[in-house]
């Protein structure tokens, strides 16, 4: 389908979506969630905190929040990630209160983060009590490439990794795979048109499912 051809939908705020979207490195979750965000400017984006050092084009504050490592750790034990854990080396987290404002305020959020973050936040929400909008919220997708030969061509086409730290990714990416199916959706980003459609009908299936009343100021047909 083209961008052209496409209705638009502008999703009902009265029941936020918290959307969650894991990868292995390379898959094309990025390309993909900047998409959805491009076409559903409304939603909020969960900007992770990090303490490895920015790549080449990344700003702090919008790609992540660049910490030090002690900083980092003074969050910890204030309780204000929602999730965190150690990756390549490198502590990742998601701050709590944004995501927990947005939802509270009937917005969409939409979270990028691994494996290990994503079940965190599946722990969180079912333990979460009846009344936290987590409970309704939660969705998540697992993107995945078409084989683990073609995400090596991938990652060596990027240029962005040394070949040592090509092959521990793919090592990993292996390990993330096998968890594909503690995810509600997965999608093979084999060809990117094909894997948003995926992604983008996900989302909008999503808020039909917790039975938003869809009226007609809801959708919108693009030029």
């Amino acid at each position: 389908m083209s961008n052209n051809s496409r209705t638009s939908f502008a999703a009902p705020r009265q029941r936020p979506l918290l959307l969650v979207v894991s990868a292995p490195s390379g898959a094309g979750k990025t390309t993909l969630c900047d998409r959805l965000r491009a076409e559903f400017p409304e939603i909020v984006y969960s900007v992770s905190c990090t303490t490895r050092p920015p790549r080449a084009g990344e700003i702090n504050g919008v790609h992540y929040t660049f910490l030090e490592a002690a900083d980092f750790e003074r969050r910890i034990a204030a309780g204000a990630f929602l999730e965190h854990a150690r990756v390549h080396g490198h502590l990742y987290g998601t701050p709590r209160a944004p995501i927990a404002d947005a939802l509270a305020a009937g917005r969409d959020v939409l979270m990028d983060i691994d494996v290990q973050g994503a079940a965190a936040i599946r722990a969180v929400v079912a333990r979460a009590p009846a009344e936290d909008p987590l409970r309704r919220a939660y969705a998540d997708v697992f993107i995945e490439p078409p084989s683990l030969a073609a995400l090596r061509a991938r990652l060596e086409g990027r240029g962005q990794d040394a070949p040592e730290a090509i092959e521990r990714r793919l090592r990993q990416a292996s390990e993330e795979m096998a968890r594909a199916g503690e995810y509600r959706y997965i999608i093979v980003n084999d060809r990117l048109e094909d894997a948003y459609d995926a992604l983008r009908s996900i989302y909008i299936a999503e808020h039909c499912r917790f039975g938003a009343t869809l009226g007609t100021e809801n959708w919108r047909q693009s030029n």
